[in-house]
């Protein structure tokens, strides 16, 4: 089952909380919240919202609700990205690969990686 996608916020409250291991509310709002002028209450409903798309989980630990992370931060993110691919760039590369070609401030960690990957593409496609 696909599970709906998740917004820029979210996303970024997700991979807090992922950082973070299990936290309460309260200690979300604290610590992520407070920083970017989120009420607890907002913060929560976001935790709400991501736990109704099963995103985050929750368990009561001492008559508080902590939440945590359903899924690795690294699935969230490839699964935001190829939402971004299909429904933003309507299921083109090329867009992206431009805008990384223009970047002056690639790494070479970066670059390494990217090299990588292709590399990678390039022997499954042999495969086939």
């Amino acid at each position: 089952m696909a599970r709906k996608s998740i917004g820029d916020q979210e996303l970024a409250l997700l991979n807090h909380i992922s950082e973070s291991g299990d936290a309460s509310v309260g200690e979300v709002a604290a610590d992520y919240g407070e920083a970017r002028g989120l009420a607890r209450s907002t913060v929560l409903t976001m935790m709400e919202r991501l736990r109704a798309k099963a995103y985050l989980r929750r368990r009561k630990v001492g008559g508080v609700y902590r939440y945590s992370t359903q899924t690795p931060a690294d699935d969230v993110m490839r699964s935001a990205v190829g939402s971004f691919v299909a429904n933003t760039l309507q299921g083109s590369l090329s867009p992206f690969v431009a805008w990384m070609s223009q970047r002056a401030d690639v790494s070479d960690e970066e670059l390494a990686e990217l090299q990588g990957l292709v590399a990678d593409l390039k022997a499954r496609r042999k495969e086939d």
